[in-house]
């Protein structure tokens, strides 16, 4: 796993602590960071149906805890953060075993995308497929030098169906997106960068403890505010201005009036650390 492992450690007396959800997944508290880990390190952390579930639940528990303030979610597995659907568990697939896996898969993707606190992906080795669409699904992706990304579904006769083709141009535009999913080419992490496939690029074997630190100092602020700001960038995505300022104010009347703002402002009068409420 790596150095970073502390990061955040004690930033909340008795919020440490480790929770399994089924065999694939783990979440690991720092503080007021959660990491998700994904744990098929046999596979890849291929996404099997049980994984997905497990991922859903996770996400589940995560959303409904007011103590978390970032999610991370990183990999145990050294060469690769997840190469995407599992292709072997598909291939035994009847088309309703597939009709009946489809929400399952579906679920974990969505739980991810729809954590209301910021999420960030540590990403090394292979992204690939699912594997990618898990990290596009968060806000911020940083990858180390040895990471390899990429949607090549329509390669063996699908699409990226976990959110890619909607996701992916957003990242990078309409074009660049067409070009990337119809070639399904693979992205070393250089490369990966300059095209905004990935926000931060690190020194290799220090995607997980550079995530972890930048979710700490995402962290130290009002949680509240966190959550509205994530809000308001998500729901004003792709509006016309003007609507868009019309989500923003929306967003800004729900905390405009909450414990957060009023400890916000005092302690920024009186010169010391807030302390955060969280309402």
């Amino acid at each position: 796993m790596g150095a970073g492992a502390g990061a955040g450690a004690g930033a909340a007396a008795g919020q440490a602590g480790e929770r399994r959800f089924g065999e694939f997944v783990v979440v690991r508290r720092h503080g007021y960071v959660a990491e998700l880990a994904l744990d098929r390190p046999k596979a890849m952390n291929a996404v099997s149906t049980d994984m997905a579930r497990s991922v859903a639940a996770a996400c589940d528990a995560l959303a409904a805890d007011r103590d978390v303030r970032v999610v991370v979610v990183t990999s145990t597995h050294e060469r690769a953060f997840c190469v995407g659907a599992d292709l072997k568990e598909r291939n035994s697939f009847s088309d309703a075993d597939l009709v009946r896996q489809r929400p399952v898969a579906r679920g974990a993707y969505t739980g991810v995308l729809e954590l209301p606190m910021p999420t960030i992906a540590a990403v090394h080795g292979f992204a690939l497929g699912g594997g990618f669409e898990l990290a596009l699904s968060c806000d911020l992706i940083v990858a180390d030098r040895t990471a390899v990304v990429g949607l090549p579904e329509v390669s063996v006769g699908v699409i990226p169906g976990g959110g890619g083709t909607q996701l992916l141009p957003r990242r990078v535009g309409a074009a660049r997106a067409a070009e990337l999913i119809f070639t399904a080419r693979r992205l070393e992490a250089e490369e990966a960068r300059e095209l905004g496939l990935v926000d931060q690029l690190v020194e290799a074997g220090q995607d997980r403890a550079e995530a972890l630190a930048l979710a700490e100092r995402i962290a130290a602020n009002s949680p509240v505010g966190l959550r509205a700001a994530k809000r308001a960038l998500r729901l004003g995505h792709g509006l016309d201005l003007r609507a868009g300022l019309e989500v923003e104010d929306a967003a800004w009347r729900s905390v405009a009036f909450s414990g957060d703002r009023a400890e916000g402002v005092a302690a920024f009068n009186e010169k010391r650390k807030p302390a955060w409420p969280g309402e």
